[in-house]
């Protein structure tokens, strides 16, 4: 049910509670239309075998569907041609990274890393080494935060070294890295989410509701901070103010399966 997703990473690892609900109109109709880009593209890669730019379309529009084994199998077949293309590697390792593959995405990354470091594909590793309680992670932020990048990549540095110290238990180091992060980036929504985590975990209900409600302040469309705040005030037995929250949450985000339950609950 906790999230993470960091700002060089549109989809990284979240522990999110939503419900496997049949897709509106609207979403059913673009999924249509991605099926039709597919099917286009695919002739057109037949037709154009060596067209790395049109196989690239492709492996994007497989992406976007989450036929992510598809993807990868053309992947493979640039890398094939390719194989020093640290960016096909970066692909590569994004595609199973999706498919909940992190053995091979830590492998795929860091054979981009070994053709040329770039920034995103150090810190992806180490946002999966962190949640792997692997310190490794904390010697790639240290390195990539001595390079002097400004002030969102620091963020993105004490973000993840505070995810490795929370999911070692080590709670004020943790917190201390996710303020930190927020002092360079105030909208990094994940870093207030994480830090109220740290604190509701903690059973310090007070300051986890203060976090999550900042969270809100930021952001007042992120769904999934409505929700923590409902969570917080439920376990101090505030139930109509669960409610309330509960309901913004579902208001924001209608597959939020959790709050659902959680309506039902206490109507």
């Amino acid at each position: 049910m906790k999230m993470l997703v960091v700002f060089f990473l549109p989809a990284f690892i979240f522990f999110s509670c939503k419900e496997k609900s049949a897709p509106s109109t609207v979403e059913s109709l673009m999924n249509e239309q991605k099926k039709l880009l597919v099917e286009n593209l695919d002739k057109q890669v037949k037709v154009h075998p060596d067209s790395a730019g049109l196989r690239m379309r492709l492996i994007d529009a497989l992406d976007s569907l989450g036929m992510y084994k598809q993807a990868l199998q053309h992947t493979d077949s640039l890398i094939k041609n390719d194989s020093l293309n640290n960016g096909l590697w970066f692909t590569k390792a994004r595609l199973q990274e999706s498919a909940m593959d992190t053995t091979s995405a830590i492998q795929s990354y860091s054979r981009a890393i070994a053709i040329y470091p770039s920034v995103d594909a150090q810190l992806n590793l180490a946002n999966l080494y962190a949640e792997r309680k692997d310190s490794k992670s904390l010697l790639i932020c240290q390195s990539v935060a001595r390079m002097g990048l400004g002030r969102e990549i620091d963020a993105s540095c004490d973000f993840i070294a505070g995810v490795y110290y929370a999911r070692t238990a080590n709670s004020q180091q943790a917190i201390l890295l996710f303020d930190r992060c927020i002092n360079n980036n105030y909208t990094y929504m994940e870093a207030y989410m994480e830090k109220g985590f740290v604190q509701f975990d903690n059973k310090k209900f007070d300051d986890a509701l203060k976090t999550f409600q900042t969270a809100i302040t930021v952001n007042n469309r992120y769904a999934d901070a409505y929700y923590w705040t409902a969570k917080t005030y439920e376990a101090t037995s505030k139930k109509e103010d669960a409610l309330l929250n509960y309901q913004r949450a579902l208001g924001l985000d209608k597959n939020l399966e959790a709050a659902k339950d959680a309506v039902k609950r206490l109507e």
